[in-house]
């Protein structure tokens, strides 16, 4: 299971890269494993402000649909057009080409609240 060093983590299993006041968020390597094949990514809020813990999108698989959960407060500034056409990338490339949203961040404290890569391994029991 890959889980990067360099990377926040929350405990809904979504990852979380800052640089500067933005983040890039996508799904973990083990949520993307517990779902499966990964055939639609939805995110309806792009350009939309909203706080830590709201539910930005779904992604689906065959079996289910998962919400998608914020990691911080913000506001969603991109979405990866490319998986529109392909997502099944969130299943091979979860910490590349398999990224969701971007967020300009409004409270840099909430950082803090995410996971390190060993409270995260801790927490799927890696």
């Amino acid at each position: 299971m890959n889980i990067p060093s360099e990377l926040k983590y929350t405990k809904d299993h979504e990852w979380v890269k800052i640089e500067g006041d933005t983040a890039t968020v996508g799904i973990t390597d083990f949520a993307q494993s517990e779902l499966g094949d990964i055939v639609y990514v939805e995110v309806e809020t792009l350009d939309e402000t909203l706080s830590k813990d709201e539910v930005f999108g779904t992604v689906e698989a065959v079996k289910t649909v998962s919400d998608l959960f914020l990691p911080l407060s913000g506001e969603i500034i991109a979405f990866n057009d490319g998986l529109e056409d392909s997502p099944e990338d969130v299943n091979s490339d979860p910490y590349g080409k398999g990224w969701m949203i971007k967020i300009k961040i409004s409270d840099s404290s909430e950082i803090e609240s995410l996971l390190n890569d060993a409270d995260y391994k801790e927490l799927v029991g890696a």
